[in-house]
């Protein structure tokens, strides 16, 4: 099985995916080698579709995976049959789910001040300040870079970023004070801004800002309802709430569409739940 996992994650290298998404990429694919060798003793090449149906099935049953997260391990085996086993992918044998698309939880701006002004610690309070004062991606908040802070333009640059493009977000006067004085209490790096506590070599992993933001809302004595990317949100809904238009916001979040912009219409306050009925505006009243 090795063979066929290591020429999987070769030709995911040829299509100039990072490492981080290579690695997303290939957790279900590892997971479905490992099932044909230790269930169905099978070489990829003699799987049926029937065979495949019931990977995806065990798959659900063992893992209790969404039906999002099917779809992707379903993408993921769509990939592999075509580019690694050369053979057609027949979309009526294994058909992507439907599934339920939710509205995330966004906290007022009242809220993000309270949660913002209360964290006891410097850095981590800097980081979420960043994250929502210029609307970036815990990553992207993660993998910032001395040189990447443009003060005189009071904008940071984004590399890289999820939609493969380069962008600049905006730097906020307060958020850059706030990073000053992280700066010169911890070191004045000129490298990595937030490095691993134990190798400045290295940026600090996403899942330690997660982690202190869940122990911030039990300080608080707040429900976990806000994760992240919940900062991120904030930041688009708070400028949509504040008169910013709609194709300002998707280049500041830098998104590739205006379609996933569009979700702020949703979230704010004076988006599509201020919209009078018409029904309420019509003169007269019902009479018993």
């Amino acid at each position: 099985m090795d063979k066929y996992f290591n020429s999987y994650q070769e030709m995911l290298s040829l299509r100039g995916l990072t490492g981080h998404t290579i690695k997303s990429y290939c957790t279900y694919i590892r997971a479905y080698l490992g099932y044909l060798t230790e269930i169905l003793h099978k070489d990829p090449m003699d799987v049926s579709w029937q065979e495949l149906r019931g990977y995806i099935k065990w798959l659900q049953n063992t893992r209790s995976l969404s039906d999002r997260t099917i779809n992707t391990a379903i993408s993921q085996l769509q990939f592999f049959t075509i580019y690694i086993l050369h053979k057609p992918w027949d979309t009526t044998q294994l058909p992507f789910r439907k599934f339920d698309t939710f509205i995330p939880f966004v906290p007022t701006m009242d809220e993000v001040w309270e949660f913002i002004s209360t964290m006891p610690d410097l850095k981590q309070k800097t980081m979420v300040t960043i994250m929502y004062s210029s609307g970036l991606r815990i990553g992207e908040v993660c993998h910032m870079r001395y040189e990447h802070i443009k003060r005189k333009q009071m904008r940071i640059y984004i590399p890289h970023s999820k939609n493969r493009s380069d962008r600049y977000a905006i730097l906020s006067q307060k958020a850059l004070d706030l990073l000053t004085e992280y700066w010169y209490s911890y070191g004045r790096p000129t490298g990595w801004l937030f490095p691993k506590q134990f190798d400045p070599e290295r940026p600090i992993d996403t899942f330690y800002l997660s982690r202190h933001i869940h122990a911030h809302e039990d300080r608080l004595g707040w429900e976990h309802r806000i994760t992240c990317h919940s900062f991120r949100h904030a930041f688009g809904t708070h400028l949509y709430e504040n008169g910013t238009d709609l194709l300002n916001i998707k280049e500041l979040l830098g998104h590739k569409s205006l379609l996933s912009t569009t979700i702020y219409v949703h979230l704010a306050s004076n988006g599509v739940g201020s919209v009078t009925s018409p029904f309420d505006q019509m003169g007269g009243s019902f009479h018993e």
